[in-house]
């Protein structure tokens, strides 16, 4: 048989493209899993308690192996294992069961529809809340099969070297895999916060996700991928797997090459770098991976999911978790709830809205639910004074310096010494002289920023090329939120932060804390440790002066260290 020399083999190599997230240069034979078998063609209805019940005793022995499997787990993935099992037991998702059944679900269908309700919700909150999405889904398709008298669905054996590809893989299949057989991980969907990311970070797996077209490849096919730049070659000659590595190396050496500590630019200038995280949790990794502190803790974690609002007790204690891993001068953001409209709650109903993108969600909730963020602050008071901490709480979804008076002064009644609001709509950010002038400090949420500045649906994956924030009319909004902020301190806590280039317009503009999810935050620290803020300046000037978003990123590209284009791949 003919076999192809490497100047054939270079035309017949296919490269997929996606989201890298994890570091690392893998090749190995594909492995593919096989997606959940789904729903049962036959699912009778009988009597609703008996079929709760049944639900009930699945969800009981999913959460009972998942538990199970922790014992056997990385100890870094106990509490993803532990925290997937607690919504398996979660009494919210029973109870949504059985409305299921009494509107006449039989008990498959009853389970995947109240499954489906609470994912909904995580869908629309976005960012890492909507990666919860797919420890729900593990727990859903595990229970199916206990109800099917099927296998729990997950990863096939093997027992040589591969590279598993996937359509997504759940924490449950992510933390016992063994680093020296398991070469990479190659997932169509997923997302850079999503626990299987963080996992295979954490246990050493380079991992590629949101690879569209990956599923086409067939197990045994050879494989090679890069985990930063999330380039992944299908039959690669050994050229290309050279130049992969090299690229890593290279990668690997400005990395280690970055000051360790509190991150500053060349000349010094100090620049808070922070974590995005969405459960108490989350904190101790994030500072293990660098975070000095936080800068977007997403209060509705506690409150999505749930037929009742967590207490003040409740609250207090997920608070001071956060407050008492971080130093006691540490700068740590909680975002009051953010939900209604795009994000309903059961006990927070204000009914359905024709645009809820422009509804009544943020703060305009809790002006017509004055006792929610009432709880809230009072508990995040009584977490400042059991802590001895001063947490910095801003509301989300404020347009103007009235709705800014009334949070400010509400904040300050409760206890709350340090007082902000999110930057999410263009009224705010071109009126932000006026509208900061209330508050402490101010936080831009990039992703909603551009969503409203663009008229573009952040949910619509059509609309892909007009939701980036290299956008110059975005880059224009953050610049104007600085000008006008006088001596407040500006932060950015949308997926821009998390861009080592991108990052160094943001400071170019005025920003002075960039919060991103942890696994970004050493390469974020390397770029910035490689430029002044007068060079910074110079690469904001030049991206807020092209006219596409792709002709700002190369102008920043153009002008930046020849290091950052190694760290973005």
């Amino acid at each position: 048989m003919h076999r192809p020399r490497d100047s054939e083999r270079l035309i017949i190599m296919k490269t997929f493209s996606g989201l890298g997230v994890s570091a690392g240069i893998g090749q190995a034979p594909a492995l593919l899993v096989e997606p959940a078998p789904g729903l049962p063609a036959r699912d009778p209805k009988g009597d609703t308690d008996d079929d709760v019940a049944r639900v009930t005793a699945a969800l009981s022995k999913v959460a009972d192996r998942l538990d199970a499997r922790a014992l056997e787990a990385d100890p870094s993935a106990i509490g993803v294992l532990m925290a997937t099992a607690m919504m398996a037991r979660d009494p919210g998702l029973t109870s949504s069961v059985r409305t299921h059944l009494e509107e006449g679900d039989g008990p498959a269908h009853a389970l995947w529809g109240a499954i489906d309700d609470f994912c909904a919700q995580l869908t629309a909150a976005g960012g890492y809340l909507a990666e919860r999405v797919t420890d729900l889904h593990n727990v859903r398709d595990r229970a199916l099969a206990v109800l099917q008298g099927l296998p729990e669905p997950g990863v096939p054996a093997f027992d040589s070297p591969v590279i598993l590809v996937a359509e997504d893989l759940a924490p449950a299949d992510t933390a016992t895999l063994d680093p020296e057989l398991v070469r990479g991980l190659v997932t169509a969907a997923g997302g850079p916060t999503s626990h299987t990311a963080i996992l295979a970070a954490q246990i050493g797996i380079p991992a590629v996700v949101r690879c569209p077209g990956i599923r086409e490849v067939e197990s045994g096919t050879e494989l090679a991928l890069d985990g930063v730049s999330g380039t992944v070659l299908v039959e690669p000659d050994e050229q290309s797997v050279t130049q992969l590595s090299d690229r890593a190396e290279q990668r690997r050496a400005v990395l280690d090459a970055a000051p360790e500590g509190p991150a500053h630019l060349g000349d010094d200038t100090r620049v808070l770098v922070l974590a995005n995280i969405g459960s108490s949790s989350d904190a101790p990794t994030a500072k293990s991976k660098g975070a000095e502190g936080v800068g977007l803790f997403r209060t509705e974690f506690l409150f999505l999911d749930r037929h009742d609002a967590p207490s003040q007790d409740e609250q207090v204690e997920a608070y001071s978790s956060v407050l008492n891993t971080f130093d006691e001068d540490a700068k740590v953001v909680f975002r009051t709830l953010d939900a209604g409209a795009d994000k309903p709650l059961a006990f927070a109903d204000l009914g359905p809205e024709d645009n809820p993108a422009l509804g009544r969600r943020g703060l305009r909730l809790s002006q017509v639910r004055t006792d929610l963020i009432d709880t809230q602050l009072a508990a995040l008071a009584e977490a400042a004074e059991r802590t001895g901490r001063d947490p910095y709480v801003m509301a989300p979804m404020v347009a103007t310096p009235a709705e800014s008076t009334w949070f400010a002064e509400r904040a300050r009644a409760a206890g709350i010494k340090t007082v902000g609001i999110m930057v999410e709509v263009p009224s705010t950010a071109l009126r932000s002289a006026q509208v900061l002038e209330p508050v402490d400090f101010a936080s831009i949420g990039t992703n909603d920023l551009t969503q409203y500045c663009m008229a573009a649906d952040r949910l619509q994956g059509e609309l892909a090329e007009l939701l980036t924030p290299w956008q110059p009319a975005v880059i224009q909004l953050i610049g104007a939120t600085c000008e006008g902020a006088g001596d407040r301190l500006i932060g950015v806590c949308g997926e821009a932060a998390g861009d080592p280039l991108l990052a160094l317009v943001l400071v170019g503009l005025g920003v002075r804390s960039l919060s991103m999810a942890a696994g970004k935050i050493t390469a974020v620290k390397a770029a910035l440790a490689l430029h002044s803020a007068g060079q910074c300046r110079r690469i904001a000037e030049a991206a807020l002066a092209a006219p596409s978003p792709q002709q700002a990123r190369q102008a920043a590209l153009d002008l930046a260290d020849p290091s950052v284009a190694v760290l973005i791949g």
